[in-house]
């Protein structure tokens, strides 16, 4: 079978009509859905703290709902593949909607958090199952248009999901905040059960189709053993837990190492003498230093300067904002140029944890916000050119693993840092009745505490953009070939 012809141009007509509309607002949703939801939550959790109590657990609250959008992602795929999009996307939908009811009905924090794995596990499935319904809903030539919308969209939900936080806080309860998403939930199952006719195109299978269960097993108690030992951080019991959680994910590369073409990642993933191993270490170290701004930022800004929770949560959402600015700005720069914009757009990150590092502290406000947009503009200038270059260099059989390794490994750093920045903070002594001097100490230990991580992806950084692959070795020996025979 041909590939279909890539036009020149796409007029948005040929997306935005009465036939593509229903699979188009189906992608829509389940991205705001899970977008959204990540903001309103941060902006509430001072609020939820203040009410339920469990300070000491705030980092899990992001660690839980990361990992469950791992598992998901990891099995997104497979289900598609048996069942196509519609079911599995309104299972998804209600999975979400039963962690928002479970979260608002929580009376204690650990019983939240079991809502916001469930959260996890249906906001990132509908994530994961919106990208593949791109490719089995729309024809090729549309993609570019479709994930412009998606794009356009992501950056709406940064805007809208602080200023429903506060709406819902100032003028409401928090318990409504998750009510309000998981009505919209339902109804997004109710229709797809109900209303939506699809078209599908069967993806190409991969693999033998099946679950990784133990090895996701194996990842996802490493983490959640990095994260318990943040709780209570103390002499006997922190340093086992980390060592535990260590050999969990060790053994999880090891796994996953012997499982030939079922392997989750691609050949010696964290190898930084290869050019996809040093761009795995590059994302993974990169994603773990900047979560201190999302897991603890709000609750810090609220402490030490009296910010009001929506106030908080648009700094955070100012990161998605620069984001999504400097990639659509960036997007159309020949490939000459990935190297240059790697290495500033993650200096700029690194710079921003470092800025922040003093800001959060000592305010004042805007430059709270102009180091978190920092970091936006930061990954949005590298993040497109991390990708385009990463499979450029790795090997051909290696290609497509890596294109879903690389976010699979973001969001496993996210999870990572924010039970690294728990034990960060609990080990400084946060809590949300302490004194505004307190939490100016908990946060420049956390902001500092991950400037070495920091540290550590400018240097994979460093390797990446000036390894070569072999791909690419093939292609520099090829053109001097033909310059010599020219000659």
């Amino acid at each position: 079978m041909t590939a279909e012809p890539l036009p020149s141009h796409v007029s948005w007509r040929e997306v935005v009509n009465r036939h593509y509309g229903a699979p188009l607002l189906l992608v829509s949703l389940g991205v705001w859905l899970h977008a959204a939801d990540s903001l309103i939550v941060a902006t509430m959790m001072p609020q939820i703290v203040a009410e339920i109590g469990g300070e000491a657990y705030v980092a899990w609250s992001v660690a839980l709902y990361e990992l469950g959008s791992i598992v998901a992602g990891a099995c997104g795929a497979l289900l598609v593949l048996h069942r196509g999009v519609r079911i599995p996307m309104m299972l998804a939908a209600l999975v979400f909607a039963a962690g928002c009811l479970a979260s608002a009905a929580a009376p204690t924090m650990p019983l939240l958090l079991s809502g916001r794995l469930l959260q996890g596990v249906g906001g990132g499935g509908l994530t994961a199952l919106a990208f593949i319904a791109v490719a089995t809903l729309f024809p090729a030539r549309l993609t570019p248009r479709v994930f412009g919308i998606i794009s356009v969209l992501w950056g709406a939900s940064a805007f809208l999901g602080p200023l429903i936080g506060g709406l819902f806080v100032e003028y409401s309860t928090w318990r409504m905040g998750f009510v309000f998403f998981a009505a919209q939930a339902v109804g997004l199952a109710l229709w797809i059960w109900l209303g939506i006719r699809l078209v599908e195109r069967k993806p190409a299978e991969a693999g033998d189709g099946s679950v990784p269960i133990g090895r996701l097993m194996l990842l996802t108690l490493g983490v959640l053993m990095i994260a318990y030992a943040g709780i209570d951080v103390t002499v006997s019991r922190t340093p086992i837990l980390l060592v535990l959680g260590l050999m969990s994910l060790l053994l999880f590369l090891w796994q996953d190492a012997r499982s030939g073409m079922s392997r989750l990642l691609p050949k010696q993933p964290f190898n930084l003498r290869t050019p996809v191993g040093s761009a795995l270490v590059m994302t993974l170290t990169m994603a773990v230093s900047v979560m201190g701004l999302g897991t603890y930022g709000p609750l810090l800004m609220t402490i030490i300067h009296g910010y009001p929770a929506y106030v908080a949560g648009y700094v955070l959402a100012s990161v998605a904002i620069g984001w999504s600015v400097a990639a659509i700005v960036l997007s159309g720069s020949p490939e000459r140029y990935d190297r240059f914009f790697i290495a500033i757009g993650l200096v700029m990150v690194f710079c921003s944890v470092a800025g922040l590092a003093y800001a959060i502290p000592n305010g004042p406000l805007p430059m709270i916000a102009v180091f978190a947009s920092l970091e936006g503009i930061g990954f949005g200038t590298a993040w497109t050119f991390v990708l385009r270059r990463a499979k450029r260099l790795a090997a051909e059989d290696d290609v497509a693993r890596l294109s879903g390794a690389l976010p699979t490994v973001s969001r496993f750093g996210y999870a990572l840092g924010a039970s690294v920045c728990g034990i960060l903070a609990n080990a400084a002594g946060f809590s949300l009745g302490g004194s505004a001097d307190q939490a100016a100490r908990v946060a420049r230990v956390i902001f500092i505490g991950n400037l070495p991580i920091a540290l550590l992806g400018l240097f994979a950084m460093s390797c990446f953009v000036s390894l070569k692959g072999k791909r690419a070795e093939q292609g520099e020996r090829a053109g001097k070939s033909s310059r010599t025979a020219e000659s």
